[in-house]
């Protein structure tokens, strides 16, 4: 399964320039293969400014942000590696998105996931009452894993499987 930080990253970036606020990434600096100036890194992590007018020729592709930028007049080629990204959020008002750990699934794992098994937890979640008993739902109101208590399942989910589950 790809990872959804690309496309989250690409999306909140278009976000923040349509609403005329300036996006400024945190790149973990120490991650492998990133190419940033260490001369401004501070604590392992550098923030880059990443406006229209701050960097030329930006591609935010699906393994890399690749852009260039001047530092203290000088142009300097800056690559992140997209795992390196910890936040994009705009400068103004601070509004963006910290990127946790993504686990990689094995692509093995990727191949078996299909539509219907996402449906039946929904449909399943849609056809019950909230008042239905903990017995039928599994015992899932006790809120141990984590289940919203007015979304329940009549079966648990296969092993092996991915479901949908919503979490408080």
């Amino acid at each position: 399964m790809k990872s959804s930080r690309p496309y989250l990253a690409r999306a909140l970036y278009e976000w923040l320039l349509d609403n005329e606020l300036t996006p400024y990434i945190v790149v973990d600096a120490e991650y492998e293969n990133v190419e940033v100036p260490r001369q401004f890194v501070q604590n392992g992590q550098i923030v880059l400014n990443l406006g229209p007018t701050a960097v030329r020729d930006l591609d935010m592709g699906n393994d890399v942000i690749r852009f260039s930028a001047r530092f203290s007049g000088k142009s300097e080629l800056l690559f992140v590696p997209l795992p390196a990204l910890i936040a994009l959020y705009a400068r103004e008002n601070g509004v963006g998105m910290v990127f946790g750990h993504e686990p990689e699934l094995p692509v093995e794992e990727a191949n078996d996931v299909d539509a219907p098994a996402l449906e039946s937890v929904k449909d399943s979640s849609e056809e019950e009452s909230p008042a239905a008993s903990d017995e039928d739902a599994g015992g899932e109101s006790d809120g141990g894993d984590g289940v919203d208590e007015g979304v329940e399942r009549s079966k648990p989910p296969r092993k092996g499987r991915p479901s949908l589950r919503v979490i408080k």
